[in-house]
This record gives C-alpha cells, sequence and structure tokens, in this order.
C-alpha cells in the first residue's frame, strides 16, 4: 500500500498520520494477516525502523479503537491484531500459534438464544481451536 493510500487511510479512520504510524499501518496494513504487538516490534525491528514497544502497543490500541484493524483474544496469552475488519471468523493451531480466517458462510448457527432485554447481538467471534490429529489405532 503507497504512502499516500496509507495516509488516506489513517485519516478516514480519524487517525493523525505521523511517521511511526505510517510505518506501523504499512506492516499490519500490507496484507491481511494476524500479529501480535511483540511479532509487529520484531518486524519492523528487522526492517531498521527504530519504534518502541510502548509506541506499537499505543498505535495497536488506537487503530483498533478507530476501526481500523480487529483485536484479537484467541488464546488468554497474548493480544492478536486482524488487518481484516470484515465480518469473519477464525482457525487457531494450538501448537504454532497461528490464525486462519474462517468466512461467515462457511459457518452456520442454528439457534443463538435471545439477548437480555434491551441488548442486541453485536457480532459473533468464534475461535475454532485445531490441533494435529491423534494417530487411530
Amino acid at each position: 500500500m503507497s504512502h499516500p493510500d496509507l495516509t488516506g487511510r489513517l485519516v478516514a479512520h480519524g487517525i493523525q498520520p505521523t511517521a511511526q504510524r505510517l510505518r506501523i499501518a504499512a506492516a499490519l496494513l500490507s496484507a491481511p494477516q494476524h500479529l501480535s504487538a511483540e511479532q509487529l516490534l520484531a518486524q519492523l525491528e528487522s526492517d531498521g525502523a527504530r519504534v518502541s514497544k510502548a509506541t506499537v502497543y499505543n498505535t495497536l490500541n488506537l487503530f483498533a479503537s478507530r476501526g481500523l484493524i480487529r483485536p484479537l483474544s484467541v488464546d488468554g496469552v497474548r493480544a492478536w491484531f486482524d488487518s481484516n475488519v470484515e465480518p469473519h471468523y477464525h482457525f487457531h493451531d494450538v501448537e504454532s500459534g497461528a490464525l486462519t480466517d474462517v468466512a461467515v458462510p462457511e459457518v452456520q448457527f442454528s439457534r443463538l438464544p435471545p439477548p437480555p432485554e434491551g441488548m442486541e447481538v453485536a457480532g459473533i467471534d468464534l475461535v475454532i481451536r485445531l490441533r494435529k490429529a491423534s494417530p487411530r489405532t
């Protein structure tokens, strides 16, 4: 994604573009992906960027609060950030930690409980945890 495109995307989400925010956005929004703050920081550092862990966390939280990315809580260990904000679900490989998108039409819910009075369903988060199949004996 080009610099003007990234700038426009940040501005469209009410985010003031700064050099560090643009660098973080370029790394995260370059492709549909799921990254932790630590993974993103390592990627930025390997690309030669000088950015603090606090800046990465603060920027990710800002991006998430403005709807530019989607925060995920998958394993209770770390926070993940998804560059795909369209409705979708996830497969989670519990051994590798890898996340894979699952399209909404691939999942069917036959019934949901009614929400409490005065409330409505705003969305559904679904994580399907995977592990290698045990050999059959």
